[in-house]
């Protein structure tokens, strides 16, 4: 199936790019009840994935022995952009649970924040492990290891108790036994797993609503779903796509931005989860059709300054001149859901 072209770049009165994209929305029994383009398609959530690797954290009470609160847990969440609001609170949470940056096995990169970036070059210092956008899923598999009793070493192995336990709590959310998905090594090294495009949504559907879950796990879910949304910037950061749809969809949203173009959103009170993958993999795309997305939902106003730019952005030279746009095509998206 060929995927639609959902979102068009402009330069002057020519369109110079074009991204395809699939969509699913599904309930929490996996049924379909929108989508546009090839939604059977297998495709790695990459970052999208990370609300079900801190199921384990909560489910298995390390959260509550080690004092987290809902900031801790919406950093579990996390691709944040190496803030100091970021970095200093995983530090210390690193403390709390005995381990150090070098425990962490996410490797090290500059801060998604420009001026977060700028302090360090200024202080002539170089980016630590813990300002990696993922370090706070990773303070988490190690907060879960400490509390099990489990050696640090070797935690991203496949074999490992940590790992074991993600990929038990991604068989039930996802309605696929382990051993059926395809697994590949994320950018911060941690595994991934590979469902198609269609079981994601139905999986943040479960997510939502517990559906089929026991209740450590269903009520789990529900901590990492509040705690997102009572601190979108932790999870994300300032200016961040993620923080600002869910703060403009006034906390009846859950988003999550992965890499490669792939995009998730969860509607608790509706039961529905939402899945989107851009074909060629563009962030600016994904955006764009998650903001249009919600919008046919009925969850988004169409005239919130978030939907409107992440929608109809300029597009800039260097100069600040805006020379064209990217926008979304309107004709897939027709009528509200």
């Amino acid at each position: 199936m060929s995927n639609p072209i959902l979102v068009e770049v402009t330069r002057g009165d020519v369109v110079e790019s074009v991204h395809r994209a699939a969509i699913a929305v599904a309930d929490s029994t996996g049924r379909l009840i929108a989508q546009w383009g090839d939604t059977d398609r297998v495709v790695f959530p990459r970052s999208a994935i990370k609300m079900i690797q801190a199921l384990p954290l909560v489910e298995s009470g390390a959260a509550d022995a080690f004092g987290l609160t809902s900031e801790h847990l919406a950093l579990a969440c996390a691709s944040h952009s190496g803030e100091a609001m970021h970095v200093g609170r995983i530090g210390s949470w690193l403390g709390l649970i005995g381990a150090t940056d070098a425990d962490l096995g996410c490797g090290a990169h500059y801060p998604y924040a420009d001026y977060a970036r700028d302090v360090l070059v200024r202080n002539g210092d170089r980016p630590r492990r813990i300002h990696n956008n993922c370090s706070g899923k990773h303070t988490g598999f190690l907060s879960y290891a400490r509390h099990i009793s489990a050696p640090f070493e070797g935690y991203l192995e496949t074999h490992h108790p940590v790992q074991l336990a993600v990929m038990d709590a991604l068989a039930s959310i996802s309605q696929v036994p382990v051993g059926y998905w395809s697994t590949g090594i994320d950018g911060c090294s941690a595994p991934n797993f590979a469902l198609p495009l269609g079981v994601w949504a139905g999986a943040m559907a479960r997510l939502a609503s517990g559906a089929g879950q026991g209740p450590e796990r269903a009520r789990a879910g529900q901590r990492l779903l509040s705690a997102m949304k009572a601190h979108p910037e932790l999870m994300s950061g300032t200016d961040r796509a993620c923080a600002g749809l869910i703060r403009a969809c006034q906390g009846g949203v859950v988003v999550k931005t992965g890499a490669e173009g792939f995009f998730v959103a969860i509607l608790p009170e509706r039961g529905l989860g939402v899945a989107l993958k851009v074909e060629d993999g563009a962030t600016r795309a994904s955006e764009a059709i998650m903001a249009a997305s919600l919008i046919q939902l009925g969850v988004l106003d169409p005239d919130n300054p978030v939907a409107r730019n992440l929608m109809h952005g300029p597009v800039k030279n260097w100069a600040g001149v805006q020379v064209g746009e990217r926008r979304v095509v309107p004709e897939p998206f027709s009528g509200r859901l």
